[in-house]
């Protein structure tokens, strides 16, 4: 099928009277139109980098500065130059290449150039100043202080006019080094719940001998690094904690995103794929024109890092017997799309444009009407981005470094993103609730462990009956900017793109496109065995996963705000009373926050179990403990939840430092007893909020169905919860809870529960149906 479509420019053949020369027209045409693509796209960046390289300034600017300034001198009959000729003129002959009049206009130019920019510079160090200053974060929810009001205006004043994607890089401050005392303190404080007398005894003197020895030297190396570096912690990061890993990524590392939870826009495969698609590509279209806006804070005025956004598409992860990589490509005009068992390169162009919905969806009825069977060892092929990576690693070397083999893995691994026309039908039913969503959740978290491709940045992965979801790869970037992606996939889909009648894209199929190309291997019998060693490997890491999915809607974020707490610390103190109840014990938690307010920065951790969170937890359990002292208790445990997550954000976190004087360590050739034992403890209970960033794509008052399932991720801990939550609307939460079945310890249902009541009895503290009818 695909084979047939394959153009050719030029053809000839030696005849007795010369060479016969054949071209043709069509392909030359499409050999044209493809590079004028490329150089407008060139262009657009080159005029993108322009533009974000003088912000808060702007080329327009220059012209209004250098013009002004040159109208001025000359009506003011002052020289423009401010003397620079006159004094060139005494080592070099100018006058005799350029006449006075042209030197004042070079020299005006230069002068007005240089005003330009001295005045960018100062504004941007400007902005950089105010945006270190995170003080708004104390103000109370749903007051603004004098200060705070003031400060906004400055933000405003300093901020150019609109701003692009990138625009705030230059200007955002840099990660700050905390204190090696103030973070030993905290760290100190946040363990006291989780020892005994004797065992923080013990750590105290570990913490308070690398305070006062070992800490300033590491310490030393740290701030040379900040000084240095954009961003102290992030490459060393990624190195160290997503790279250089040697087990699976497939559960471990890798998470999911699902589709909406109560729509079901079209039930033809085809059709979805078409529209998803051709929103991923549209979304992609931006993103190189830096058209999509930054992402704000407060009253959309405080910018967060956009770094992360440069790697979401082109880009695969790239398997090394030490180290893996990540490689990114500016341009890729094709995705992969992987149905039962084969591998079809398909083209994102034609005409010079990109396809139509209508046009992918003809590309993907054609996969599926394809009979053809996998060619051998082709099936299960994938299986090797989810096992261990060393043999992954051996085997590219090996098998995959030349010939055909080579080929159709550049084209894999350069895709513009990854495709699966999934064969099994997943989908939220409302007459099986549970068991539904718990089998789309793993499906979208592993599949058969040979059905995704989990080195890709992300898969898009379309299920037979229409649902659809991501799987995405976690090292180039945080699941919010993943989100950011698919809260655009899933407005446009319905709402922008929509289907007939019948289910299809809206549009024409294509009379003359040509077909997918379905990829070729050549893979041996030695290659066949490993990929059946990480089959074995993955599928056993799979079938131990335990996902429950569960869409609370008893209530949500709008009586939490009644409460006047904020949402997140309720859900996470309902979390620590749920672990209570489950396990009889409290365990060190992990909370992720960004630090994205700083130049390419990414996450923080909270530890959100508290002291004075276990202080709530004890008077619940309490059954003599009165309402209201377990209500104030409540308040402040919920109190020190926030001032923890405010601390995470502005760079007063406790992980990330620890972990740098920890690298650091390692390259001196040191050995420090504190610094071994804080990163040898377990998160037993690892937990995430998915923020809904774009909330004017999504009318959940007039179309409440509209609503994300939110997304999840693996256990991090083999007798411990991941727990990843989505706050949607007014009243709705949804938890995704995975553990291992491996576990006694452990049952993701049975924790569903366990959260389910910790959130209405901590509710019912607030009797809030008391005061309704007072």
């Amino acid at each position: 099928m695909a084979e047939a479509h394959q153009a050719v420019a030029f053809q000839f053949t030696v005849t007795p009277d010369g060479i016969d020369l054949h071209l043709c027209h069509e392909a030359l045409r499409q050999i044209y139109l493809s590079a004028l693509h490329s150089w407008k796209k060139r262009f657009i960046r080159f005029k993108n980098g322009v533009i974000t390289g003088v912000y808060p300034g702007s080329p327009s600017g220059l012209l209004v500065v250098v013009g002004g300034y040159l109208t001025y001198t000359k009506y003011a009959k002052i020289d423009p130059t401010l003397g620079l000729f006159t004094k060139l003129a005494t080592n070099l002959p100018v006058s005799k290449y350029i006449t006075e009049e042209t030197q004042h206009i070079v020299g005006g130019m230069l002068i007005g150039t240089g005003v330009w920019v001295t005045v960018i510079f100062i504004m941007r160090n400007i902005l950089k100043c105010l945006l270190s200053w995170h003080g708004w974060m104390y103000n109370r929810h749903g007051t603004m202080s004098i200060s705070t009001k003031l400060w906004l205006v400055l933000v405003k004043l300093f901020s150019g006019p609109k701003p692009m994607l990138y625009s705030f890089q230059s200007s955002l401050p840099r990660l700050p080094v905390p204190p090696v005392t103030d973070t030993v303190q905290r760290y100190l404080e946040s363990v006291r719940p989780l020892m005994d007398d004797e065992k923080y005894k013990r750590m105290e003197g570990l913490a308070k001998d690398f305070e006062k020895n070992l800490g300033p030297k590491l310490q030393w190396y740290l701030k040379l690094k900040a000084f240095w570096a954009s961003n102290y912690v992030s490459d060393w990061w990624e190195e160290y904690v997503y790279l250089r890993g040697r087990g699976p990524i497939m559960v471990n590392s890798n998470y999911y995103a699902m589709d909406f939870l109560y729509v079901f826009p079209t039930n033809v495969q085809a059709a979805r794929a078409g529209n998803a698609i051709h929103a991923i590509m549209l979304y992609r279209r931006k993103l190189d024109r830096a058209q999509i806006k930054p992402v704000y804070l407060l009253e959309n005025r405080v910018p967060l890092c956009s770094a992360q956004w440069e790697r979401m598409f082109n880009t695969c992860r790239i398997p090394g017997l030490e180290t893996d990589i990540i490689q990114h490509v500016n341009e890729s005009k094709h995705i992969v799309v992987f149905h039962k068992g084969r591998f079809f390169k398909v083209w994102m162009f034609y005409d010079g444009r990109l396809l139509l919905p209508r046009e992918i969806e003809q590309q993907m009825e054609r996969i599926l009407a394809d009979t053809s069977k996998p060619q051998a060892g082709e099936e299960k092929l994938a299986a090797l981005t989810a096992g261990d990576r060393v043999p992954w690693a051996k085997a590219r070397t090996e098998f995959f470094s030349r010939g055909k083999n080579k080929q159709s893995l550049d084209a894999v691994e350069k895709a513009a993103f990854f495709v699966t026309l999934d064969d099994t039908e997943q989908r939220y039913e409302p007459h099986n609730p549970v068991r539904s969503l718990d089998n789309y959740a793993k499906s979208l978290l592993h599949g058969k462990c040979y059905d995704r491709w989990f080195d890709k940045s992300f898969n898009l992965i379309v299920f037979k009956n229409g649902t659809m979801g991501l799987n995405a790869e976690h090292t180039w970037a945080d699941a919010p900017i993943v989100g950011h992606l698919w809260e655009h996939v899933l407005s446009m889909d319905p709402k922008n793109l929509g289907y007939t009648d019948n289910g299809h894209c809206k549009g024409k199929p294509h009379p003359n496109l040509p077909g997918p190309q379905r990829l070729q291997w050549d893979i041996s019998e030695e290659c066949q065995s490993v990929i059946s060693s990480s089959l074995t490997v993955a599928t056993a890491l799979a079938d131990d996963v335990d996902m429950h999915i569960i869409p609370f809607n008893n209530f949500g974020k709008g009586l939490i705000k009644k409460c006047k707490t904020s949402p997140d610390g309720f859900i996470q103190i309902a979390l620590q009373l749920a672990h209570f109840r489950d396990k009889s014990k409290f365990c060190l938690t992990y909370e992720a926050s960004m630090t994205r307010l700083f130049r390419e920065g990414r996450t923080e951790t909270v530890r959100s179990c508290t002291m004075q969170t276990c202080e709530f937890v004890h008077a619940m359990m309490d059954e003599k403990q009165t309402r209201e002292e377990r209500l104030r208790l409540l308040k402040v445990a919920a109190e020190k939840h926030q001032d923890l997550y405010r601390m995470a954000m502005t760079g007063k976190g406790i992980d990330r430092h620890i972990f740098c004087l920890y690298v650091v360590s390692k390259y001196l050739g040191v050995d420090s007893a504190f610094l071994k034992e804080v990163l040898s403890e377990p998160w037993r209970l690892s937990t995430s909020q998915t923020p809904l960033q774009q909330v004017d794509l999504f009318d959940l008052k007039k179309h409440p169905e509209y609503i994300t399932s939110g997304g999840g991720f693996g256990p991090v801990a083999d007798d411990g919860y991941g727990v990843s939550y989505i706050i949607l609307g007014e009243d709705l939460i949804n938890f995704h809870i995975s553990s291992k079945r491996s576990s006694p310890e452990t049952d993701s249902h049975r924790f569903g529960s366990r959260i389910k009541q910790a959130m209405l009895d901590i509710l019912d503290l607030f009797q809030l149906d008391k005061k309704a009818v007072s």
